[in-house]
């Protein structure tokens, strides 16, 4: 400690530290020779940590809170004493609270493909665990979260606590939570035994019902359905953990007077897939969510918009363009929950024939044409089918990097590809075109796991991205705070957020590993489901077959063009 000034009852003092390692987000502990009464700096919030009032910490802003590696910190200070004689000496100590000193194993089992499925399900998982909000169970796994936002609530007062965060923010969007809840349901559905297999059977079901349980409480009225709480732009300069953040969430809802027909029937889809994955595990449970299923299949119907219209604040991330697929895929669910027809007709009449240009929360066309087909064998569908993968295979419509991605789109093109790598196994299942939609969909999967020598799943292979753009993940540990100034630190997040799929490459396989490069390093729920639900199905089909050796040999990337199940 240097001592700058020294006047009646207080001190001016200085503190030099060198920084030897990036830091973000800092604490530092003071012991002084004599008692100190206060301390004032304009660089953090001090905090008496002894009676004897020798030993004190400072914990630092969120606009100091970077420290760059090689450069020299100095602290000032201001400390009162009046009463006591002057300290004469001073130890300060700065901890780096932004180092991580935990990290995950691989799963506990593994298997013999190329790529182990069983540890790619295991970390999937955990990043919907990193994602969740509200009253974290006995059960959580990841040190750096804790309880969150308990004191959402609705217009009305309504308990909106839990649910997910979809990506980077702590916003939460039910369109694509509920449809991240149903693709995981039908990957349950279709592949338990992969899951079961990779021992991560009671995991999976804790994480739907983690989406389903959040989603009921928003169900407030059989016509009343709140679809967004807190607003993007308000939250986008929030940068704090979710456990301490105390800023205003609004709630956002539809109802007869400010429809939406997609999401309610998103939802619907969700509750009525929810409510098979629990049928015999929990009954009454299902069939409270094939209560809910039923109320906002009918709520949609009968009251057509679009919700991003009604709710103007949900179209600067989630603006809908359209519900017709919606209809068709909330209907399909209903049928397989009810087995009653009149789901079906609605499914039918609101079936899309033309090629499917994408698959994702938006756009279920191309999963409508796979479900009718799987559910009627009609021809019909079939064609349907086959037409939307000439338009994804090499050849098509769709173009391709050098080393093999289907690249629909510099944003989340590791999704797009994923999410149809997902319908390909299960059209395969279905016994259409199953040796070509299987070498093609595990080509797309492979190159997220590795095959260009990088994974874009984070902590999992050797080379994996290290900088995902996530918040949570790049905050420090608590109690130090968190700021937008940790966007300009060059090094890897803190935490590392275990199973995340980045968007992924540019449409020559270059990617950038940094922060700001959000087209590379975005990550969100949806983005996994259907990665996660292809993975289940690469498992699954490892476990069916005589001889899956054979599987880890398909030469890719896949070049057997559109042509391969022409006629």
């Amino acid at each position: 400690m240097e001592f700058l000034a020294d006047k009646t009852d207080f001190f001016n003092a200085k503190f030099d530290f060198h920084v030897q390692e990036e830091v973000l987000g800092w604490i530092v502990n003071i012991t002084f020779d004599g008692p100190i009464n206060a301390i004032d700096s304009s660089w953090g919030v001090y905090e008496k940590l002894s009676d004897d009032k020798l030993h004190w910490t400072m914990v630092s802003f969120p606009h100091l809170a970077h420290l760059p590696i090689g450069s020299t910190y100095s602290l000032l200070i201001s400390a009162n004493y009046h009463g006591h004689p002057r300290p004469l000496h001073a130890h300060a100590v700065l901890t780096n609270m932004g180092r991580d000193k935990w990290s995950f194993s691989p799963a506990a089992t593994s298997d013999t493909s190329k790529y182990n499925y069983n540890d790619v399900l295991f970390k999937s998982i955990l990043f919907y665990e990193a994602q969740r909000t509200g009253k974290l169970p006995a059960t959580n796994r990841l040190p750096y979260r804790g309880d969150s936002l308990l004191q959402d609530k609705g217009d009305g007062g309504e308990d909106l606590s839990g649910g997910y965060f979809v990506g980077q923010g702590h916003v939460k969007f039910n369109f694509p939570i509920a449809y991240s809840a149903t693709i995981l349901s039908w990957g349950y559905l279709l592949y338990e035994d992969a899951y079961k297999a990779a021992g991560q059977e009671d995991h999976l079901l804790e994480s739907i019902k983690w989406a389903l349980d959040y989603l009921i409480k928003c169900h407030t009225k059989p016509d009343e359905f709140y679809v967004q709480v807190s607003d993007y732009l308000a939250d986008y300069w929030s940068w704090n953990h979710p456990e301490f953040y105390l800023g205003d969430r609004p709630p956002y809802r539809i109802n007869a007077t400010h429809p939406g027909t997609d999401i309610a029937m998103e939802a619907a889809a969700a509750f009525a897939a929810g409510s098979l994955v629990f049928k015999t595990k929990d009954p009454s449970y299902s069939t409270r969510l094939l209560t809910h299923a039923k109320q906002l299949w009918d709520f949609a119907d009968k009251n057509r918009g679009i919700y991003s219209d009604s709710i103007e604040v949900a179209a600067h991330n989630y603006s809908s363009h359209g519900f017709n697929d919606e209809i068709c895929w909330g209907s399909l669910w209903l049928y397989q929950a009810t087995n009653d027809n009149t789901y079906l007709t609605a499914a039918e009449q609101h079936f899309d024939p033309l090629p499917a240009p994408d698959m994702s929360w938006d756009n279920k066309t191309a999963a409508n044409q796979v479900l009718l087909y799987k559910l009627t064998k009609d021809d019909k569908y079939k064609t349907a089918v086959e037409s939307t993968f000439h338009y994804w295979f090499p050849g098509g419509s769709i173009p391709y990097t050098p080393k093999g991605l289907a690249h629909r789109s510099d944003r989340a093109a590791l999704s797009s590809a994923a999410n149809m790598a997902m319908l390909a196994l299960i059209a395969a299942d279905a016994d259409l075109h199953h040796n070509e939609f299987r070498h093609w969909a595990m080509c797309q999967i492979h190159y997220a796991l590795g095959d260009t020598g990088f994974s874009y799943v984070v902590g999992f292979g050797d080379d994996y991205p290290l900088k995902p753009y996530q918040r949570i993940s790049m905050c420090p540990n608590h109690p130090a705070h968190c700021g937008p100034d940790i966007l300009q630190a060059d090094m890897p997040n803190i935490h590392i957020l275990y199973g995340a799929l980045v968007g992924g490459p540019g449409a020559n396989d270059e990617y950038v590993d940094k922060f700001d490069s959000v087209l590379n390093n975005e990550v969100t729920i949806e983005f996994n489901a259907g990665f996660q639900t292809a993975v289940a199905a690469l498992k699954s089909l490892w476990l069916r077959s005589q001889h899956p050796e054979q599987l880890n040999d398909g030469q890719c990337p896949y070049t057997g063009g559109i042509d391969v199940f022409s006629g």
